[in-house]
């Protein structure tokens, strides 16, 4: 993702100040930057989280397996500057999950919903971070917590599907990008809300334009809803 958001900027009129990986002083980059991206890992979020703070500049989260603990410390910062934290920082996605959530509020529990996401062998978490977003606004659409409300996993003898669960399905394999469907499954008719993404650039794009939005807000926690005015 670096290496794709690198590639975009220069033709977007912008200049890049620097990048870190495993090991970087994050304190140097973010002293010298407008606003920090950070697509690394969660074990790296809290220095990165830090940086920022110390440095006064906004930063963009597109990192995925995430715990309570760095919501925590998301909420945290947020407090101090101003942070947006997403699954995925694509477009598309973005509108797909206003639809699911608009989809979820109007359907009844007698709608089954399924999350199925697919991504590339190297992959290590699952559900993807997208996956939960659409999960996400499918529960908000409902007026539930997600947690609490999901089936994950499943093997074996299970038993029937809880009423007004949301399902998840995750797939790994070859070099998918990522292919995320949500499923809207009653009696004799089915509905299903999709997003294919062919390449990294498509996530790129919209982390530099939720940059871009971002800088000269003021200190909270925002979405990539925000970014396009949902």
């Amino acid at each position: 993702m670096g290496q794709a958001i690198a590639a975009i900027l220069g033709d977007a009129g912008h200049e890049l100040a620097g990048g870190i990986d495993q090991g970087g002083d994050p304190a140097t980059l973010a002293a010298n930057s407008d606003v920090l991206v950070d697509f690394s890992s969660p074990k790296a979020l809290e220095a990165n989280l830090d940086a920022a703070i110390a440095a006064g500049v906004p930063v963009v989260i597109g990192t995925t397996g995430l715990e309570e603990r760095h919501h925590w410390l998301i909420d945290s910062a947020a407090e101090s500057i101003p942070v947006l934290q997403t699954g995925n920082t694509s477009l598309g996605v973005t509108l797909l999950a206003h639809l699911v959530r608009q989809a979820a509020a109007s359907l009844g529990e007698d709608w089954d919903i399924e999350v199925v996401e697919t991504h590339h062998r190297m992959k290590v978490d699952a559900p993807s971070g997208t996956a939960l977003l659409l999960g996400e606004a499918a529960a908000s659409g409902r007026g539930i917590a997600l947690e609490g409300n999901s089936e994950r996993g499943r093997d074996g003898i299970t038993g029937k599907r809880g009423i007004g669960a949301i399902g998840f399905a995750s797939l790994r394999g070859g070099t998918v990008a990522g292919e995320h469907s949500v499923m809207f499954l009653s009696d004799n008719e089915r509905l299903t809300l999709s997003h294919s993404a062919e390449n990294r650039t498509i996530f790129a794009r919209g982390a530099l334009r939720a940059a871009t939005w971002l800088i000269g807000q003021k200190p909270g926690r925002y979405g990539m809803s925000e970014v396009l005015g949902l």
